[in-house]
Formats: C-alpha cells, structure tokens, sequence
C-alpha cells in the first residue's frame, strides 16, 4: 500500500491511498465466505459453493463491493497511523479506481486537529471579586437556618403571605379535567413562588373550606404551555412559627453551644464558599485570557457536529424533561432563534478551542494522570449524576469512556498548570494564593470550569473510530 497526504487547510486533509490488489485476498476470501453463508445454489451444499459460480450467478461486483467494504477502513487506518495524523470524526472517501486483479486507489478527506503554538502564559494577570463576608450575609445565613426550622400551626382565619396552606387543585383546559392536572393535599407556602403563576392572590384571604378559581399557564405536564382554569380548594392554612434566635435554638441547629459560636462557623462557612467561588473565578478568567493568546482554528465538520450535538441534548434531553419544547424555551428566555444559534456557535467554539488548547497544554508539560486523581474524579463524575461511583464506573467501563476521563482530569491538571503560573488579584488590589487542591478541581465535569466542561464535551474522534466506518464502494 502506497499513501500521500495532501493537505487541504489548518484542520483538512486528504489521504491518497492506493492498495495493490494482492493486498486485497484477504477481504476477497472473506467476501465469498459470507456470500456463501447467505445464498443457496441448487446442486452446491450450503457453504461450499465455489467462487467461479458465485461469480456467475451473483456477479463479480457484488464480491468486490463487499470485500472493498471490508478493506477500506484497515487501508484507512493504516494510512492514518503511518502519516502520524490526529484524525477527528469520520472520513469522506470517494473510491478513484478499481481494477479487478490490479488495483485499487480511493481518496479519503478527514477533519485534523490544528497544530497549536502554547505560548508563554505566565504573564496572565487577572482581578477576581474579593473574599468578604459582612453581618449582613452572616445574618441572611442565620436567618436560612433558622426558616428551615420553622414550626407551623393551624389558624382560624383567612391566608395570608407566609402561612403554610394545604389545597386541592383541579386544572381544566377548554373546559376538560386533564388527567394529570388534579391533586390534593398540596402544602404550599403563599408567596414561595412554587407553584402556578397566580396562586397566591388566588389563595390569600381565604379560609379552610373555602376555594377559588384562577388561569394560569402550566409549567409541566401532558398540557404545558397552555392555558389552564385552576380551581384550588384551601384544607387548612397554618402560621409558620420561627424559633426564638438564642443559645437554645444553636444547640437545636448546629454541635454549637452558643449562638455566637454557630454564628462564627456560619461565618466560617461563608468565607470558604467565596474562596471557592473566587478560585472558580480566576480559574474562568485566566482561561478566557489564554484563549485570547493562542490562535485555534476550528474544523468545520466538528462545529457543525458540536452545534447539533448541543442542540440535540438541549431539546430532547434537559427541556424534554421540563415538559418544554425549543419555541417555548427561547420564549421564556426573551430570545430569538437567531440568538440562539448565535450563542449556541459561540459556546461550542469556545468548548473546542478549549479542549484544543489544554490537550496541547497536556503533551507540553508532559502531564500524566496517576489512578487516584482518575479514581477522585470518577467518584465526583458519580455524585454530580446521582449514580453510586460502583454503578458509575461500570457504566464507563462498559462505554469504553475511560480514556474520556483520563482527558478531562489532564484538562484539568494543564488549566490548573496556567492558573498558578498567573497573577491573581482580589478587587482590593491583593495578591490571591490559590491552592492546589482548588485548583486541580479544574475539569470538565459540571464542577466550577463551565469552559473545560465544554471542552470536554467536544465530539472527540480517533484513527480507531473512524476505521469502523464502512464506505459503500
């Protein structure tokens, strides 16, 4: 087998492969096997017809077609793997010649990784939001806890905003009972905003037994998005009942003895989740400013497949489960369609990009992924999909989406590599140290890298996926 590349544009090539037919005996025997198992030929066992008759009677193309069928990807692949390319999807092969007992030649054009230039990033400087905790935040903290909890006691009266009220409702669209739009016994708390649009001017002011009838627009169910008549029937209202802010009520709530003492650990608490979202911070912005340093071309095969990937997923996955559909969705956001596209395009090159970059980044500083940073990141990959890491690891077994995880662990190491390499300031003007530990939580996992999370969610292809690709001849 002889193969040239030629190549096309920064993330295109195209592959000149031409196969000596010799080289093709191997997927010749195989096509006349599989023939045989699949046609009968009066006279000739099942199996055991010979070639020159299978020739005669079904037509020598119909052997070439499926032993070409069989070759290209070993061909393709080989050619892949001898040209040391780092191929990206599926090729587009187009058969050139085909000579029967001399030779065969076809082209294949395939989208290719860029190569990338890393350039020296330790002069990144960002500024992040400075870690501040007030009284007021610690009393907003407090005042959390203490609602939830709350007690509640049946009153006598007419609703009103906070009471906790248990209703019966009946939801009907033109003028029929939809079979998913009844319940009773719903606690709902006037003003929580829980419910149906509507509810609470509906509820407040009245008492056990009475019932008032409103429209709202269903959130969810078999009639989402439409208008319905509600009827909703008030069982019981009841006052919430916050404890008493004292010493009695931090030992109910927290291992502290005083409310001072559970104060200064909400504080405490506090101040660690700003430091995390500080670290979040610098980890987004040090990677906005590396993207703008390092020049990536987009293959535009894999865009449009990341594009639709994530429209895909979009619609038929997190807007299905919300009983929504796309026109509904761009409604409730106040955005067009074009919009849409718009940011959907952006997303996806920033998410490609960003992979590119700290894939590269990876080979560059020679950064390696030991079994417990893969075994911490499964067991997070695990909570965050609300599987046991058991069962989440046998699904990725099962998937071959190991080598996935590998990347996005690498990802994450090579992001953390820039971060600390980078100047960080707080608003006040001070210098932030971001630890490791916060740092290597840097991945794209639906942690706190909402850019490495996309980059490792670009569609993702190699030498070996694409040789599985049967190209009729």
């Amino acid at each position: 087998m002889k193969s040239a590349v030629e190549t096309l544009n920064p993330t295109r090539v195209r592959l000149s492969i031409e196969v000596p037919f010799e080289e093709l005996k191997d997927s010749l025997d195989a096509a006349y096997k599989k023939i045989n198992q699949q046609v009968t030929v009066k006279g000739f066992r099942k199996g055991k017809i010979p070639a020159r008759v299978i020739d005669q009677r079904f037509g020598r193309g119909a052997v070439l077609e499926e032993a070409v069928n069989d070759a290209l990807p070993k061909f393709y692949t080989d050619a892949v793997n001898e040209a040391e390319l780092n191929v990206l999807g599926q090729p587009e092969v187009d058969i050139t010649e085909l000579k029967d007992g001399e030779t065969l030649n076809f082209t294949a054009e395939v989208d290719v990784r860029p190569a990338i230039e890393i350039p020296d990033y330790s002069g990144i400087e960002v500024e992040v939001d400075a870690v501040e905790v007030s009284e007021e935040d610690v009393d907003k903290a407090v005042e959390e806890l203490r609602e939830r909890f709350a007690s509640t006691a049946p009153v006598e009266r007419a609703a009103e905003d906070g009471d906790v009220v248990t209703l019966d409702l009946e939801a009907k669209v033109d003028g029929e009972v939809l079979e998913d739009g009844v319940a009773s016994g719903v606690s709902y708390t006037i003003g929580s905003g829980e419910l149906l649009d509507g509810i609470d001017d509906a509820v407040k002011g009245v008492e056990a037994g009475g019932e008032a009838t409103f429209a709202s627009e269903l959130k969810g169910g078999s009639a989402a998005g439409k208008e319905a008549e509600v009827t909703v029937k008030v069982t019981q209202v009841a006052k919430r009942e916050l404890p008493e802010l004292d010493d009695d009520f931090a030992q109910l709530a927290s291992e502290f003895d005083t409310l001072e003492e559970m104060r200064g650990d909400s504080r405490k608490r506090l101040e660690n989740m700003k430091q995390y979202d500080q670290a979040t911070q610098a980890q987004e912005r040090v990677l906005e400013k590396l993207l703008e340093l390092v020049e990536v071309p987009v293959p535009e095969k894999l865009l449009e497949d990341e594009i639709n990937t994530r429209k895909h997923n979009l619609e038929h996955h997190q807007l299905g489960q919300m009983g929504l559909d796309l026109e509904k969705y761009l409604e409730i956001q106040g955005k067009t369609a074009e919009e849409f596209d718009a940011e959907t395009k952006e997303a996806a090159v920033k998410g490609i990009k960003t992979q590119f970059v700290l894939d590269e980044l990876v080979n560059k500083e020679k950064l390696n992924v030991n079994q417990e940073e893969l075994t911490e990141h499964l067991m997070r990959r695990a909570a965050s999909s609300g599987m046991s890491p058991d069962q989440f690891a046998q699904q990725v077994v099962e998937g071959g989406q190991v080598p996935m995880l590998v990347g996005e662990v690498a990802r994450g190491k090579a992001l953390a590599v820039v971060v600390e390499a980078a100047t960080v300031k707080d608003t006040n003007g001070e210098l932030v140290d971001l630890d490791d530990e916060d740092e290597d939580e840097v991945s794209a996992e639906g942690s706190t890298e909402e850019a490495a999370e996309e980059a490792t969610e670009a569609p993702k292809a190699d030498a070996a996926e694409a040789s599985e690709e049967k190209t009729e001849a």
